[in-house]
């Protein structure tokens, strides 16, 4: 072997020896300068309009309490947010499109029930609803409420429950489709007290009530949100409501729990969440404008008339709560033997 061999493998090994500790001296700088990196991108957010994703119609729970807080957080945050109304397919395609999103702070989810038992519900997702997403507070409980058309001759869950005990497949339910909120909430409540009814979904909130309201479907579980017009109206007979405890908005409306079916409890809730890698200031900024928000007597008072009641939570404890969600409901699916779907 020549000296100018020898040479150039020498020059070569200094060479690869200088870009290594180049590049071990670059991850060193980054491990060092990612606290302030972080710190300032929360320091200067936000900088242009956010995009709040709400995966449900105009005029559903999560879409009202959406609507009363943007307001409130758009004036405290300085940038416009811009709800963004995305139904349909079970959640899952606005829920992926929030999980594809840059992590920067400037799209949000409100996470709900569905979020939760989707993936019990479903086998197969395109985003992981732990990997894929940071928590950032729970917002609200928005418990539901079992209505019923005046011409069901009923006046009471367990009259209910009778009736479709007696004539099993007569009845049938509205939902906003497969996984939301009204069908979970009326699957529970079917394998609870053993009855027979068929389930009709349609594509938002609005048009199962349509439907309730002109007598084409028997009955439905809504949030007291959407249905609370109606049962003041005498439109809709209340029949129980789903949560543990009477709601302010409707007291003379018992518990589901107390009224036939012991143990029920199931109530929609709402969380806001951002992508995954979303930087830790950004996350902490966003949750601190969300209490603030939810503090903040108009919009404290215009939820609590809505039925829905304030939450406010930390983002661990956000987290904590999803988790316990996720589990709630593989064990609800299971044991009501629903059939994950492809």
């Amino acid at each position: 072997m020549g000296q100018s061999d020898q040479g150039s493998r020498d020059q070569g090994g200094v060479g690869r020896l200088k870009f290594c500790v180049t590049c071990a001296l670059r991850r060193a700088a980054l491990v060092v300068l990612a606290p302030w990196i972080a710190g300032a991108q929360a320091q200067d957010y936000p900088g242009k309009p956010i995009r709040w994703v709400i995966p449900y119609a105009s005029g559903g729970a999560a879409d009202i309490t959406a609507r009363i807080m943007a307001p409130r957080m758009t004036e405290s945050l300085g940038q416009q947010i811009v709800v963004d109304n995305r139904p349909g397919g079970a959640t899952i395609p606005a829920v992926d499109a929030v999980a594809k999103s840059a992590p920067d702070g400037y799209t949000w989810l409100i996470a709900n029930i569905a979020f939760g038992a989707n993936p019990s519900l479903f086998r197969k997702l395109p985003y992981d609803p732990l990997r894929d997403f940071v928590e950032v507070s729970q917002l609200a409980v928005v418990p539901m409420v079992l209505v019923v058309h005046p011409s069901v001759p009923v006046r009471s869950p367990q009259e209910l429950i009778a009736l479709a005990k007696a004539k099993p497949g007569a009845l049938n339910y509205g939902s906003a489709g497969n996984g939301g909120a009204n069908h979970l909430a009326t699957e529970v409540f079917r394998s609870m007290s053993g009855i027979d009814i068929v389930h009709v979904p349609y594509k938002a909130i609005g048009q199962a009530l349509s439907d309730l309201l002109g007598g084409q479907i028997s009955m439905l579980f809504g949030t007291v949100t959407s249905v609370h017009p109606y049962i003041k109206s005498g439109r809709l007979k209340a029949l129980c409501i789903s949560n543990i405890r009477p709601n302010p908005a409707l007291p003379e409306v018992a518990p589901c729990s107390e009224r036939g079916v012991a143990g029920y409890n199931v109530n929609e809730w709402q969380v806001l969440v951002v992508p995954g890698r979303t930087p830790p200031g950004v996350v902490e900024r966003l949750h601190k404008e969300v209490v603030k928000a939810l503090a903040d007597p108009e919009v404290k008072n215009r939820l609590a008339g809505l039925g829905a009641e304030p939450v406010g939570s930390s983002p661990r404890e956000a987290a904590d709560f999803v988790r316990s969600e996720l589990a709630r409901w593989a064990k609800i699916v299971k044991e009501a033997g629903i059939q994950p779907v492809d």
